[in-house]
């Protein structure tokens, strides 16, 4: 039986799984400058995702590092992050479009530039949203991770780092989760060209419950006890 698979994702490419509770998936930036934008769903009702301003505001923060968790919006926690060598990923700027992406890096198609082209955020989470019968209106503020990003005394938000070399972050999931994620570049790069960095991709299957690290919080306490109760129902 098969307990693990790894793959690796160029640049400007999309991907989507479904994530079984207890298992984990560990993203690595293989080169450094990678970006990963993620939205997750319930694949049992898909009407629940990731809610982005919940999952700072009940934790008191606003980067996302080892020991937080990813909330639905109905209040349960989809994943924890269970170890993080990197220290810093954002939940705030979303993601760049087509128009955006143009405007930075020029326009680049798949007729023009096959492979090579100018892939934006938006409209590969809209590909991977279509598989599962989803939309526009089913898009939702995404995770950027590998992505330090800060306000200055005005409010502006700045990026300070984007990845290192061999920096991992490693999910372990509490529910059932449908992942959808893209390797497109982050919304604040100051990159001239095109940003080409790939990612590591891992999936463990050996269940295990969310580390202590994630249940230090009494939010996260009560997030789980969400999750059980949601369980429950299922089985009556």
């Amino acid at each position: 039986m098969t307990t693990s698979y790894q793959t690796q994702l160029p640049a400007g490419s999309h991907w989507s799984f479904v994530m079984r509770s207890g298992t984990a998936l560990t993203l690595t930036d293989v080169v450094g400058g990678a970006n990963v934008g993620m939205l997750f769903y319930n694949p049992e009702n898909l009407l629940e995702r990731y809610n982005a301003p919940d999952t700072l505001k009940c934790q008191h923060t606003f980067r996302l590092t080892a020991g937080h968790c990813l909330y639905s919006d109905m209040g349960r926690i989809f994943c924890g992050i269970e170890a993080d060598s990197f220290g810093w990923h954002e939940s705030v700027c979303g993601t760049l479009n087509a128009a955006q992406t143009a405007a930075l890096f020029g326009a680049s198609d798949y007729q023009q530039a096959r492979n090579q082209r100018h892939q934006n955020g938006y409209d590969s989470f809209l590909v991977e949203l279509a598989k599962y019968g989803l939309g526009k209106r089913d898009m939702a503020a995404c995770i950027n991770f590998f992505a330090q990003v800060r306000a200055d005394d005005n409010g502006t938000l700045q990026r300070e780092r984007q990845g290192a070399a061999g920096a991992q972050v490693r999910l372990r999931f509490a529910m059932d989760t449908l992942v959808m994620l893209h390797t497109c570049p982050h919304p604040l790069t100051p990159a001239g060209d095109y940003p080409r960095q790939p990612l590591g991709l891992q999936i463990d299957a050996q269940r295990a419950p969310l580390p202590e690290i994630c249940l230090q919080r009494a939010e996260n306490q009560r997030g789980l006890r969400n999750n059980a109760l949601y369980q429950l129902q299922g089985e009556l």
